[in-house]
């Protein structure tokens, strides 16, 4: 049997959760009702840190907002990591299915043509799981508002703010590919205006390589204080553990991943990962908020440990609800830039983030922590995995609104 476009939009949003017992589709909800559409990956190699948990903590939101006068309902489906994918089905739900806005979508390249598309149908994209920062800078949308992190972030975190704490000599390991490239790059500016020096750097090749021996050695020889890691997946997980392996952070080195999330340090365990550094702007022990949140996403849904993914989708789910009950369900529903215009109007209060902003090119700011992994001696429990070693401001950890080329910003 052949695979049709259609069948294979219609398999991918046979799944729906209706966050208040009254949806039962386009025509029944009425205009009454907000339709969410969750598009993430729940089976491949973003399924930890989105997947799941970032439906879930969507519907926390929806859960948290209920009674408001409005009904809530919410579709996902599987984008496969793929851009043609996932705008096929971004297509098919707003022209078909009804839906109003879309939440998450990890995968740079898979966001960039949701946020395209979104703005031709003036829908709303609350983007959590992507992490170029040009959806805030020459790609920017009034429809777009980015949550939770970006590239430009986490180079200037893991960079500049491990040489204020004292890693001022860097060598980096890079796989060799435009987004290896680009994080060295990045993450190289922001240590050497820090006052840190690059002492060198090895490009691996991508894919294919398992062995990082070579390459450990060459940085430990560099006698650079920090290693940085501009990797992601398998190949950042295998350098990690070959690293623990020669005992390099015994040593006095300490291993900077560029881009990690909670549920990799989980997967690499302790023993491997302690000492490395990484930078999130959410981690679910960092106050009594964010337990409190986790608490109530791990007794509904089962999410363990939410991840900074997890905890973008179910904030921008709660601003954006916000929004749409500030201006009226019909209204929120005939634009969606008018809906976005109104989120970045009114102030963000959640207990993932605490309070913040959202700037006139989409970027929602909160500060951004850098974390030092816990020996397996310092954890009391089940994925108390970091100390925090610094935390930067919202407003100085992402990229100046003036300087991301945004068409939005008027200068």
């Amino acid at each position: 049997m052949s695979l049709t476009r259609r069948s294979m939009l219609r398999a991918g949003t046979a799944f729906a959760a209706a966050a208040t017992a009254g949806a039962r589709g386009v025509r029944a909800q009425g205009a009454n009702t907000i339709k969410l559409g969750v598009l993430t990956d729940m089976a491949g190699a973003y399924r930890d840190l989105s997947g799941p948990g970032s439906l879930a903590a969507t519907r926390q939101a929806a859960q948290e907002f209920a009674d408001r006068g409005f009904s809530v309902e919410i579709v996902f489906a599987d984008h496969q990591n793929r851009p043609d994918v996932a705008s096929n089905i971004a297509r098919q739900w707003f022209d078909w299915e009804g839906v109003d806005a879309i939440v998450d979508v990890p995968g740079s390249s898979a966001a960039l043509a949701v946020s395209g598309i979104t703005r031709e149908k003036n829908k709303v994209f609350l983007a959590s799981g992507p992490a170029t920062a040009e959806l805030t800078g020459s790609q920017c949308s009034p429809n777009t508002v980015h949550w939770s992190y970006d590239t430009y972030m986490l180079a200037n975190s893991t960079g500049g703010a491990m040489v204020r704490a004292g890693g001022d000599t860097w060598f980096f390991i890079t796989a060799d590919y435009a987004f290896g490239h680009s994080m060295e790059t990045e993450t190289s500016r922001f240590v050497q205006a820090a006052g840190g020096r690059v002492l060198g750097s090895v490009r691996f090749p991508f894919p294919g390589t398992t062995d990082f021996s070579s390459f450990l050695v060459r940085a430990q020889s560099s006698r650079a204080k920090v290693i940085g890691l501009a990797a992601g997946g398998s190949d950042l997980i295998n350098a990690v553990k070959q690293a623990a392996e020669f005992g390099v952070t015994r040593r006095g080195t300490k291993l900077a991943a560029l881009v990690m999330f909670i549920t990799e340090v989980h997967s690499l365990g302790l023993e491997a990962a302690q000492g490395l550094m990484l930078t999130e702007t959410f981690y679910w022990d960092l106050n009594d908020r964010t337990r409190a949140f986790t608490s109530r996403v791990r007794s509904n849904f089962g999410v363990q440990a939410p991840t900074t993914i997890h905890a973008g989708c179910y904030a921008a789910t709660l601003h954006y609800l916000k929004a749409v009950k500030d201006m009226g369900v019909a209204r929120a529903k005939a634009s969606g830039a008018e809906a976005v215009a109104r989120m970045k109007a009114m102030p963000t209060e959640d207990d993932a983030f605490g309070a913040g902003t959202i700037r006139p090119d989409g970027r929602k700011l909160h500060p951004a922590h850098l974390f030092e992994v816990k020996a397996p001696q310092e954890s009391r429990g089940p994925w108390d995995y970091y100390k925090l070693v610094l935390s930067t401001p919202g407003e100085q950890a992402f990229r100046p609104l003036a300087a991301g080329g945004c068409a939005l910003v008027r200068s």
